[in-house]
Formats: C-alpha cells, sequence, structure tokens
C-alpha cells in the first residue's frame, strides 16, 4: 500500500514506514534511548531526503518525549531549575542550528554535513559503548569468579568548573555549580537537534553524568524535559524557514513507534544492562558504518537532479 509523502516528494510503502517506526521504537523499549540518531539514518537509507529525515525525526522526538517525561516526572525524576536552564541554552543552539542548516542548504552541502555528523558522532559514541559495556562485562564475570570488586570512579569532582561564576543551586540533583556549564551544554545539544534531528541525549546524558555530576536517576528525566521544549523549537523553525516536516511521514513513524516501544520495554527486563550495552553500541557502530561506506563508495549515476538548493 503506496502514500505519497507532501514534503519529501515521494511515495513509499506504509507498512515498511510502520515497520520502520515500530523497529526503533522497539530499539527505543529495549535499550531506554530515543532513538533519533538511528530513525534518520534508516530514513536516509529508505531514499527520503536528509534534510526531511532531519526536519520529520525532530518532530516526532517531541511527542515520544512527552510521555517519557511523564512517567519521569511522577517518579521526582526531573530536575526542572536544571532542565531550564539546558532548555534556555538548547534554544539559542536549536534556533543558530536552523539558520546554519539554511546557509549549507542555500550552498548545496547540507547532505554531506548531514552524513559527516553521523558518521564522526556514531562512530565516537559506539564505540565508547563498547569499550564501556565490555570492561563492564568482564568486571562483572571476574566478580561472580571470586575475584576483588572493581572500584566505582567517583563521577563528580572538585574541578575547575566550580570555580565559575553565576553558581546555583540545583536541589533535585544535589548541586552547586554555574549555570554556564549546562548552559553550554544545552546549546551545543540544541545545534546538534537542528543539523541532526536527534534529541542530543546520547551526548547530553554522558555528560549530565560525568560533567555535571548529576545522579543517574535524575538525568534521563531531565534530559527529555528540555528535549521537548528544543525540539519543539527546532521543528517549527524547520517547518517555517525550510520547509522540511513531513507531517504525513512523522505520524506514521509515530504510530509505529509507539507499538514497538511497549514491545521493547518488555523484551527489556529480560536482558542484562550490559548485554543491552553491547548490543546497542554495535547497532549504533554498524548504522555508522553503513553511512561512511555510502559516502565514499563510487555512485551509480554519476549525473543527477540534486534537491539540497533553494526552490
Amino acid at each position: 500500500m503506496q502514500i505519497y509523502l507532501p514534503i519529501a516528494e515521494m511515495s513509499v510503502n506504509v507498512f515498511v514506514i510502520l515497520g520502520l517506526g515500530g523497529g526503533v521504537g522497539f530499539m527505543s523499549g529495549l535499550f531506554g534511548v530515543g532513538g533519533g540518531f538511528l530513525m534518520t539514518p534508516l530514513l536516509i537509507f529508505l531514499g527520503v531526503p536528509p534534510t526531511v529525515a532531519v526536519g520529520t525525526e525532530a518532530n516526532q522526538i517531541v511527542a515520544s518525549s512527552v510521555s517519557g517525561v511523564l512517567a519521569h516526572w511522577r517518579r521526582g525524576n526531573v530536575d526542572v531549575r536544571m532542565g531550564l536552564i539546558l532548555t534556555a541554552g538548547g534554544f539559542v543552539g536549536s534556533t543558530l542550528g536552523v539558520y546554519l542548516f539554511r546557509w549549507l542548504r542555500g550552498l548545496g552541502q547540507i547532505d554531506l554535513v548531514i552524513s559527516l555528523c553521523y558518521i564522526i558522532f556514531l562512530g565516537i559514541v559506539g564505540s565508547l559503548r563498547l569499550v564501556e559495556s565490555i570492561q563492564a562485562l568482564l568486571a562483572s564475570r571476574r566478580q561472580a569468579a571470586g575475584g576483588a570488586a572493581i572500584p566505582v570512579r567517583k563521577k563528580h569532582q572538585h574541578s575547575w568548573m566550580h570555580g565559575l561564576p553565576l553558581k546555583m543551586r540545583f536541589r533535585r540533583s544535589q548541586l552547586y555549580i554555574s549555570a554556564i556549564v549546562p548552559a553550554i551544554i544545552g546549546l551545543f545539544v540544541g545545534i546538534l537537534a537542528a543539523i541532526m534531528g536527534v534529541g542530543g541525549g546520547f551526548i547530553m546524558v554522558p555528560a549530565m553524568i560525568y560533567l555535571l555530576g548529576m545522579p543517574t536517576a535524575v538525568v534521563v528525566g531531565t534530559s527529555l524535559f528540555q528535549i521537548i521544549f528544543v525540539t519543539a523549537n527546532a521543528t517549527f523553525l524547520q517547518s517555517t524557514m525550510n520547509h522540511t516536516v513531513d507531517v504525513v511521514l512523522a505520524l506514521l513513524l509515530l504510530l509505529g513507534g509507539v507499538v514497538g516501544a511497549q514491545i521493547g520495554a518488555r523484551f527489556g527486563v529480560k536482558l542484562k544492562g550490559e548485554q543491552l550495552r553491547s548490543l546497542l553500541a554495535l547497532m549504533v557502530l554498524g548504522v555508522c558504518a553503513k553511512l561512511l561506506v555510502d559516502m565514499i563508495s563510487v555512485p551509480n549515476e554519476l549525473f543527477g537532479l540534486g534537491g539540497g538548493g533553494k526552490h
């Protein structure tokens, strides 16, 4: 059953899109990630223009993040003050990112920049996650065999960050630090949200844990809190300025994602955390490798019509 995507200007099989949304939703429920950094490359592999894939995926992230925040809010795992600082930086970053997106699109280089960003960030994040999960698996095996427990490194220590001005007390996170650092983190993640069509959780969550020193229980809820507003801003600007948000595609992906996430969450409880992180890392590296191969391989057609410039 074919359906026409008005903004992407192409016809796709409804069941393929629903299956793609369901598959990424399943992985989101299984691994506890937003899935935007996987969905956008998969849409590109399917033939959706990278500009439309980025704009549309940002739209889907808004909806999926709302349900996640509500669950964490009920548990009291959202630091609103920290979330507002991150959001302020994210608003500025996503706005700058959309203007940068428009400028690169006018130059005809936006497709290349999107692919390069994914290759670089997926390669780094996937490699780090794989090394961390392998170390955790080896440590748990040594411990199970009667070996000494591996000492846990402190995630928050006194550093240069504590000498910065504009200090604020974040009671829910039990921190007293400068607001400058979370604002800069939000700024960087906001730019990524606009350029890559992601929530930025794969960058923000480690930064909040290891750089800011926030408790792990509060990190995910606070990250999702700011993602809602930052991606909503990016979606609005992408739609009004660049016209790259395909609502039909977003609705199909969201429908499949909701069902897939519920199934994935049930399977997730049956696997250990180290195993989940290893599988996720391998999946991320696989997508990164596919993007890299597509970039360096010789195209079948040396000449074609490009849709990246201004219309």
